[in-house]
């Protein structure tokens, strides 16, 4: 309740779909995956003023177990109506094109958080859950042939001129980012 009555100053798309209604109806559940709340979802929102939608998934439940504040938001912020769908198309036979070869692709950097089922989203993800997906992906890298392997840079004990060298090389996120 004390979030709800600073929400006349969240300007963020959160403060229009977290009714006292939603709030009372969805306040007290947990998430099966990573235990998240609603309030953690829009802590954001709560925290900064400056948020265009202020909510954030803890895990793929959050999508399920507070639909009633996701799902008109993200319809709002996309311009879909309730009945879209998405499609995922993963077969490689269908890209068309190249890469401009006076451009060449010299890196790429992988986002892993929102792709595997049974772990937390970023802002949701237990410390254990964290621990148990990078061994799983430590151990799917080292599988990869060719072209496709390279490096695996764990931030946890970096050494500082290895981390400034990713940062100056763009493959790292400078401190501080949100």
């Amino acid at each position: 309740k004390q979030w709800y009555q600073r929400r006349v100053a969240i300007t963020a798309g959160v403060a229009k779909h977290v009714t006292m209604d939603k709030w009372a109806r969805l306040s007290n559940i947990e998430t099966e995956t990573s235990g998240f709340t609603l309030e953690k979802a829009i802590a954001c929102a709560v925290q900064f003023d400056n948020q265009h939608c202020g909510i954030y998934a803890g895990d793929a439940d959050s999508y399920k177990d507070f639909a009633e504040v996701f799902d008109p938001l993200i319809q709002e912020y996309h311009g879909i109506s309730a009945d879209a769908k998405h499609t995922s198309d993963m077969n490689v036979s269908r890209i068309r094109g190249t890469v401009n070869p006076k451009a060449p692709v010299h890196s790429v950097r992988i986002r892993v958080g929102r792709s595997f089922n049974g772990f937390g989203l970023s802002p949701g993800i237990t410390r254990q859950q964290r621990l148990e997906l990078e061994k799983l992906l430590k151990n799917a890298f080292t599988t990869l042939p060719g072209d496709l392997s390279g490096n695996y840079y764990a931030l946890q004990g970096m050494d500082e001129k290895v981390r400034q060298q990713l940062v100056d090389d763009h493959f790292l996120f400078v401190s501080g980012d949100r």
